[in-house]
């Protein structure tokens, strides 16, 4: 995995001082981690992009002060309007010191039930894992080539070396269903049961007709 490195620089906290960071084209953030205390710091909008807008999980190198701290980005917040980053939390990785995190799924192959007619529904994108930094992953790849009509691949199924996932073991990652009927087959289908109801009116006017005679 690459190591992204960023020069950053020490913030000053506080609603106004963090309004004074954005205006710059900078992001308010924090990195953390266990026994040292949380540092403020600032980041560049451009940088912080490229780790809240990937499909891959990064380790960072952040300089500051003269010292060098490896994290993860933790959490991004983002503007509820413009979706741009508001604010961020990094957490310091530890030698031999197990965490917790969100790693992206990427999905490798064409399903045999896509093939058969069949629709992949992919219900996470993301699973909760935990290892040790030397184990983290950029992403879990899962490969979904076997899958056929009806199969699909659950947490539990997972197995990577150095590495636990965690959630309900039962949670559904993705699936091929059946497809739906389209709406035109519905309207030929209901075309048909109409023709074949006026076929039975007109055979049962038939009878009565001979039976009244």
């Amino acid at each position: 995995m690459d190591i992204l490195t960023f020069d950053v620089e020490k913030r000053a906290v506080g609603k106004s001082a963090a309004r004074a960071i954005r205006r710059t084209g900078n992001v308010p953030c924090v990195l953390y981690g266990h026994h040292m205390d949380p540092v403020a710091f600032q980041l560049a909008e451009e940088h912080l992009k490229r780790l809240v807008y990937t499909a891959e999980t990064h380790i960072l190198e952040v300089r500051l002060d003269g010292k060098t701290f490896r994290c993860i980005l933790k959490e991004a917040t983002l503007h509820p309007v413009t979706d741009r980053p508001f604010h961020a939390d990094f957490m310091t990785l530890k030698t031999g010191e197990t965490l917790t995190l969100v790693v992206p799924v990427h999905f490798e192959g064409t399903p045999v039930g896509q093939r058969e007619g069949g629709n992949v529904q992919a219900v996470l994108h993301e699973l909760e894992v935990r290892c040790l930094p030397k184990d983290i992953p950029s992403h879990i790849e899962v490969d979904i080539s076997e899958l056929s009509i009806g199969d699909a691949i659950h947490v539990r199924d997972l197995e990577r070396e150095g590495i636990t996932f965690l959630g309900r073991p039962e949670q559904t990652i993705v699936t091929v269903v059946q497809p739906r009927v389209v709406e035109e087959d519905i309207d030929d289908l209901e075309d048909e049961a109409g023709d074949a109801d006026a076929g039975e009116a007109a055979d049962s006017g038939e009878e009565n007709a001979e039976e009244d005679g």
